[in-house]
């Protein structure tokens, strides 16, 4: 018998064994176009597998890991260059899902995720607003976290706690005068972290969450960031409206209390994932595209779980049952 970790089977958004992780789906990262999708946009309707958009940055380098999560999850696949986005020739609200993956986009010039933001913020805000009014999943992952943060979208519309006084305002913080603010910052260590982390979660209000955000689910994934740090000027206010989707923590599940490596970048109150307050909006700076399959854990002997594929697999049956 082989020692090898055996192939794993994609499975249905639903939760079923079936096919949708291979290579022959018709996706084309250079010459994508928007025939697998809903014409309508909106949720995915009757048997139909939702299509997801996931937009090619200079730099981005995830996509690809990132689709195959989707495929195995249920979904259709359509990774597109920004400058079709840009032209029209593909549409965000053709789509069921937004997925920003990780990478370096336009090399971070300016800071990680910025020049990205500012495209969602510009060129693309108001297909953003009318896939917020379609209530579209939407997650960013890395780079895509920090875009998401960038342009505003997380945290969202959070009211300050009582508690919390003017305080400074990160670096880079998105969110006007009155509004919680954040960013992801350098990490505190001053070094790019490569490693592996547990993640305890929460915001159970959130449709990717549905199969993970339980007390006693914790997942494993990697990070690969330099600039991680998640920081906020009100850290209470996101913390009352059960926005924080994911915690580091140790393999028991205990909190990291700010302790290296077990929180490898320093973040507020362990901070590796929110959600806006609608649920519908989540950013993460770990890589759960990294560990939806057993043979991606360099540690699969021990069978230790934590596999990804449930955050998935929630935020595609979230469309296509919508």
């Amino acid at each position: 018998m082989s020692d090898a970790p055996q192939q794993d089977e994609p499975i249905e958004a639903d939760g079923g064994a079936g096919g949708g992780a291979g290579e022959g789906d018709g996706v084309d990262q250079t010459g994508a176009t928007a025939q697998q999708v809903n014409p309508n946009g909106g949720p995915a309707s009757g048997g139909a597998r939702p299509t997801v958009l996931i937009p090619v940055a200079p730099g981005t380098n995830r996509n690809e890991e990132l689709a195959v999560a989707f495929r195995a999850a249920g979904a259709e696949v359509n990774q597109v260059p920004l400058q079709l986005l840009r032209s029209g020739e593909v549409k965000l609200v053709d789509h069921q899902l937004l997925a920003l993956p990780g990478g370096f986009s336009y090399g971070d010039a300016l800071g990680a995720g910025r020049l990205l933001g500012l495209d969602l913020s510009g060129w693309f805000a108001d297909q953003l607003q009318e896939a917020h009014d379609r209530e579209m999943p939407i997650i960013g992952i890395c780079n895509g976290f920090q875009a998401l943060v960038r342009a505003g979208l997380l945290p969202g519309d959070v009211e300050p706690s009582r508690s919390s006084g003017p305080g400074l305002r990160p670096t880079g913080a998105a969110g006007i005068a009155g509004e919680v603010a954040a960013t992801l910052a350098a990490n505190a260590n001053g070094r790019f972290e490569c490693r592996w982390v547990h993640l305890a979660t929460g915001a159970r209000h959130s449709p990717w969450m549905a199969d993970l955000a339980d007390v006693s689910t914790t997942v494993r994934c990697p990070v690969a960031h330099g600039e991680g740090r998640f920081v906020a000027t009100d850290v209470a206010a996101i913390e009352s409206a059960d926005l924080v989707a994911f915690r580091y923590c140790d393999a028991d599940g205990a909190a990291a209390h700010g302790a290296y490596p077990v929180n490898p970048n320093g973040s507020d109150a362990d901070i590796a994932g929110i959600v806006d307050p609608s649920g519908l909006v989540l950013g993460l700076m770990p890589h759960p595209e990294d560990h939806v399959f057993a043979r991606q854990d360099p540690r699969w002997r021990q069978d230790l779980g934590g596999r990804c594929l449930p955050l998935f697999a929630a935020g595609v049956r979230a469309v296509r049952h919508g």
